[in-house]
């Protein structure tokens, strides 16, 4: 029997954590109201992190970055299809509803990654901005974490990386094009789909496709590099809209362009099932169907090399259509390298830092 989804929300239940005995106490204080247009059948909970560190790093070597900064945890577009959603068991929260609607926030996010900057062991180095979860939800409008964090990039001078499904990203292009005129910025607009229904279904508050291709346009114009992310590849469900998508990306500016296709981890196989029984029941069998062919049988193949692209015929069958519609767009797969050769650390003389 398909659920009733809570309206504006891609999950449509709370799922039992994998971490069920862990549980977290959180000072009503630190909860700060819901959004102006908050839906009042699941409210959202925002919550202070106050996190002694900001820079998370990584080795793995199919990502392109080895530090992040996600100044949220959780994420309030509500992707159905998110691969994050487990990360909320680890606070003793549920993938589903809870992931959406409970969202810690980091407040000294600018100041502990100035600081972390400021360190003479930083070797600049790209720092990719929503490695996790979007660094630009609604709620980033109000609070400006992510453009302060920006800001500090800036007087370092060193080189970030974003990827995000909200247009609010344009707010900043400001700061970005400072970046950019070193070498030393790049944004990927995340576009899924461009049926606004299918959309607003599947991620339905992140911004709509039309958005999503101003904010290229937008950011073109301001000298900032942009390129388009078609992820993730649905497979049974939005694969056919490959060429049309990087067609509407090349003619908004889009300068790159990459992909990635789906995957299930952990709870998120549960909530995207649900998803599918209640939005797309006639599709359910065909996408779980292709999901498992991309992925040696399973719904998620965690191994480098494999997690991005999937393996198989049809993954062969997907990365010929997306290599034949970006060519024919002419949209090169990555940007020009990012540069951290302007990096200075404000207010050390030059002669103090080469030494």
């Amino acid at each position: 029997m398909p659920v009733e989804f809570p309206a504006g929300r891609g999950a449509g239940s709370n799922p039992e954590s994998r971490f069920a005995s862990t549980r977290i106490t959180v000072d009503a204080d630190a909860q700060f109201g819901p959004e102006d247009d908050e839906r009042p059948d699941v409210r959202t909970q925002f919550f202070w992190d106050d996190t002694k560190s900001i820079l998370a790093s990584n080795d793995s070597p199919d990502l392109g970055f080895a530090f992040s900064v996600n100044p949220y945890r959780g994420c309030e577009h509500g992707c159905a299809y998110c691969y994050a959603r487990p990360t909320h068991e680890f606070l003793g929260w549920s993938a589903g509803l809870d992931f959406e609607s409970r969202i810690l926030v980091k407040r000294y996010a600018a100041e502990l990654l100035r600081s972390a900057l400021m360190a003479p062991r930083w070797e600049p180095q790209v720092i990719a901005f929503s490695g996790v979860t979007d660094s630009y939800q609604p709620v980033e409008r109000r609070l400006k974490i992510t453009r302060g964090c920006l800001e500090v990039c800036a007087d370092f001078r060193n080189p970030v990386g974003i990827v995000t499904k909200n247009h609010l990203v344009t707010r900043d292009a400001d700061v970005l094009a400072d970046l950019a005129r070193h070498g030393a910025a790049a944004v990927y607009v995340s576009i899924t789909t461009l049926d606004p229904d299918l959309a607003k279904k599947l991620e339905p508050r992140a911004s709509p496709p039309s958005r999503r291709l101003a904010a290229i346009a937008e950011l073109h114009a301001a000298g900032v590099p942009a390129g388009v992310s078609v992820a993730p590849v649905i497979p049974g469900l939005n694969e056919h809209e490959i060429p049309a998508i990087l067609r509407a990306a090349a003619e908004a500016g889009a300068q790159f362009a990459t992909y990635t296709v789906l995957r299930l981890p952990y709870g998120v196989k549960d909530i995207f099932d649900e998803w599918l029984r209640n939005h797309f029941p006639g599709h359910r069998e065909k996408v779980l169907g292709r999901v498992r062919e991309l992925r040696g049988g399973k719904l998620n193949e965690s191994d480098f090399g494999k997690r991005m692209r999937g393996e198989g015929a049809f993954a062969e069958q997907i990365r010929q259509l997306f290599r034949v519609a970006r060519e024919r767009y002419g949209l090169p797969q990555r940007p020009a390298s990012l540069s951290a050769a302007d990096f200075r650390r404000p207010g050390v003389p030059e002669q103090m830092e080469l030494i």
